[in-house]
């Protein structure tokens, strides 16, 4: 229970450091070099607070230039967070500075459709204090398109970005709310009106979904819930909901301490998504489970068969939180929170389809501190992140790194 709480204090950002002072139906893309290579590791940017925002705790995207877009959880002009794009050059812009009103703690990551708007949602503020979903137009004018209001009828906090389909249809989690307070899927179509989708009350398929879904081509959503699943630990569980709301339980974790299957110790405690391969095959990470309980990266097939395929041991990385990227060639690239050999500050990893691992960065608290969220590979196949803390500033409020494929 005490490392739960301690993961759910991560999660909404309360600690301020550790041992200190992160749609389609995959994350591969065509044309992009897949396959083993060598880094060069470089930080791109650091942030200083105020304006330009501090720790950084979402997913990156790319825009065809090769701009970067992303969100911070606090500074800018209120504090309250704000939206940043990054140029090749390294060179930071503010989009927004969130206010009383428009949401606050934009914990999730962004979406992006063909005009340039962008889309996201945040933890805090709207009208009731529960998190928005609001959208960001190229001029630079956000509007909220719903306030969370919590209760038996709708969501609250979403600690998670957005994925959107082909209509323009929004699709997220919120880790609260809903009948039984253990959150809720939601859709907002294009005209801002949202709807819950599933409620978790209840539910076999485990409550508190804390991170992004994906949609396959049939316009089923995949994600993962932190706790619950039916397993003696409540250790999570990975779920589908389909385009009626109805949801299945894919696999319950359970565990290092319970667990006897055929490949040892299992996960537990799935803080990110999943991505999703050709044949269907999901694989996402896991805080904790796994042979030194430091965490796991897993896969679950079409058929429920579920395998922890790596697990961490700390020079590797340890607390896995942000989701993988899959490349074309079956390779997984992820970040850990802490461990490494650079005195614990978190790793940049790649996985080989043999479940073999190697660590691409460690980082050191200068060159930045914690990696909590996913990295992004742009069409040269480099590689993009963000630390939320460290950096070579007096603040350590966090960076923007590259690792560029020689």
């Amino acid at each position: 229970m005490m490392k739960k709480t301690l993961l759910f204090l991560i999660a909404i950002g309360i600690l301020s450091c550790l041992n200190a002072c992160g749609g389609g139906t995959s994350s591969s893309s065509g044309g992009v070099p897949s396959g083993p290579a060598t880094y060069t590791f470089s930080v791109l940017y650091t942030f200083t607070g105020v304006p330009d925002g501090s720790a950084p705790r979402s997913d990156l995207i790319l825009d065809q230039s090769g701009n970067l877009y992303g969100t911070t959880r606090n500074g800018g002009v209120s504090d309250f967070g704000t939206v940043f794009k990054l140029d090749t050059s390294g060179h930071e812009a503010v989009l927004h500075s969130f206010a009383t009103g428009e949401g606050a703690a934009p914990f999730g990551g962004l979406v992006r459709d063909s005009a340039g708007n962008l889309y996201g949602t945040t933890f805090g503020g709207g009208d009731a204090g529960y998190g928005t979903v609001y959208k960001l137009d190229s001029t630079g004018k956000l509007t909220v398109l719903h306030s969370f209001e919590t209760g038996p009828l709708d969501g609250g906090q979403p600690l998670a970005g957005l994925v959107m389909d082909a209509a323009g249809n929004l699709y997220g989690t919120a880790s609260f709310g809903g009948a039984d307070g253990g959150g809720v899927v939601f859709k907002v179509d294009g005209a801002g009106e949202e709807t819950v989708m599933h409620d978790f009350a209840e539910d076999p398929a485990g409550f508190f979904p804390s991170s992004s879904l994906i949609l396959d081509a049939a316009g089923n959503l995949y994600g993962t819930n932190v706790y619950g699943g039916g397993a003696l630990c409540e250790c999570g569980a990975v779920f589908k909901v389909d385009p009626s709301g109805n949801d299945t339980k894919l696999y319950a974790f359970v565990g290092k301490a319970s667990s006897d299957g055929p490949y040892g110790p299992d996960a537990d405690t799935p803080l990110a998504g999943v991505v999703r391969d050709k044949a269907g095959t999901l694989y996402g990470t896991t805080v904790y489970g796994g042979s030194a309980d430091m965490g796991t990266v897993y896969r679950v097939e079409s058929d429920g068969t579920e395998l922890a395929f790596h697990s961490f041991t700390g020079d590797d990385g340890e607390w896995p939180e942000g989701s993988l990227v899959l490349d074309a060639a079956g390779y997984l690239y992820g970040t850990t929170a802490v461990g490494g050999t650079a005195g614990g500050g978190g790793t940049v990893f790649v996985l080989d389809p043999a479940g073999k691992l190697t660590v691409l960065h460690s980082f050191n608290g200068q060159d930045g501190w914690n990696p909590l969220y996913a990295v992004v590979r742009d069409k040269a196949g480099n590689i993009y992140g963000t630390t939320t803390f460290g950096g070579s500033g007096n603040c350590g409020c966090g960076t923007v790194f590259k690792l560029t494929r020689q």
